[in-house]
């Protein structure tokens, strides 16, 4: 009797551990595609990656313009003397001409602009 309980006790404990075997074997697999899972993109979207900023095109601004007196198109030139602090534009057609103060910051078209504004003051 003392043989057959030992031999169910032994057959009791292997199966205990035939049964633990199974089940660390079973977490292990389940542990290891949960890591797949999380560490794989699939099934994910795709992450969008913003695009790099356009860079803003800064054209050179016009140096010739249509002159107020005699309406031809880019005949009048202007020359910035930034020694004298001094625009002047002419008109290469009619040979119109005025100057104005000027400042670091200026560019060609301030002068034309002062041109406009004077020719404006001037009619009124």
């Amino acid at each position: 009797m003392t043989t057959l309980k030992n031999a169910l006790i032994f057959q009791s404990d292997e199966r205990v551990q035939n049964n633990f075997r199974i089940q660390f074997l079973f977490v292990s697999v389940i542990t290891w595609v949960i890591y797949l899972i999380y560490t794989s993109r699939m099934g994910r979207r795709k992450s969008k990656r913003k695009p790099p900023p356009k860079k803003k095109l800064t054209g050179n601004l016009d140096t010739q313009f249509t002159c107020p007196f005699c309406n031809h198109e880019k005949s009048c030139d202007v020359k910035m003397e930034r020694t004298r602090n001094t625009g002047i534009i002419s008109c290469t057609v009619c040979l119109e001409e005025f100057q104005t103060p000027i400042t670091y910051l200026s560019e060609p078209v301030d002068v034309y602009s002062d041109w406009i504004d004077a020719c404006e003051a001037a009619n009124q």
